[in-house]
């Protein structure tokens, strides 16, 4: 019942992903169809019933475009685990507010950036100008690829009958021991 369900809008665009127990329930009250099955099944005390993998909506769903959630772990996504000052790549990044906190800085994409320890304590609650250092890149809020609600909801990996729905979806390798989630695009 806790397994992972892809759920596609009408138009077969990826909506989301969510469990199993979910799915079935949408199945039965009519607003989805079972376009894919695990090999499991789900018994109820009257039937058993293949265990659902991706679904689809009946109805076309409207939203939003989705905007990627302010985190750590999305500042160090955005910036590729790269210090922004010195360009030291690696796991043992900070996150620095570019106009201090102290010096009315807020906590916005625009203003975090990652860095490393030595850069962040040489800069400390200090401007740019005043410590004399400068930024690799303008930090900016990143845009939502086409498969950012479904890569930030997955536990486990991208069962196979996925595949075929995800046209494009490859996920990103590992570097310096670090996960760094799955590939979306920058527009």
């Amino acid at each position: 019942m806790h397994k992972a369900v892809l759920v596609l809008n009408q138009n077969y665009e990826p909506l989301n992903v969510c469990n199993v127990r979910r799915a079935i329930v949408l199945v039965f009250d009519g607003k989805a169809e079972v376009l894919e099955t695990h090999p499991t099944t789900v018994t109820t005390p009257s039937r058993a019933f293949a265990s659902p993998s991706v679904i689809r909506m009946v109805y076309l769903i409207h939203r939003p475009r989705p905007r990627v959630k302010l985190t750590r772990r999305e500042v160090f996504i955005r910036d590729h685990y790269t210090c922004q000052y010195c360009g030291r790549q690696g796991n043992d990044l900070t996150i620095d507010h570019v106009v201090p906190k102290s010096k009315g800085g807020s906590h916005t994409w625009e203003n975090l950036v990652s860095a490393c320890k030595p850069c962040n304590h040489r800069k400390g609650g200090k401007s740019l100008r005043d410590c004399r250092m400068t930024l690799r890149s303008q930090p900016r809020e990143p845009r939502a690829g086409q498969y950012y609600t479904i890569e930030r909801r997955l536990d486990e990996t991208v069962t196979e009958g996925w595949t075929k729905f995800l046209p494009g979806f490859e996920p990103v390798g590992r570097m310096h021991g670090l996960n760094h989630g799955l590939s979306f695009s920058p527009n």
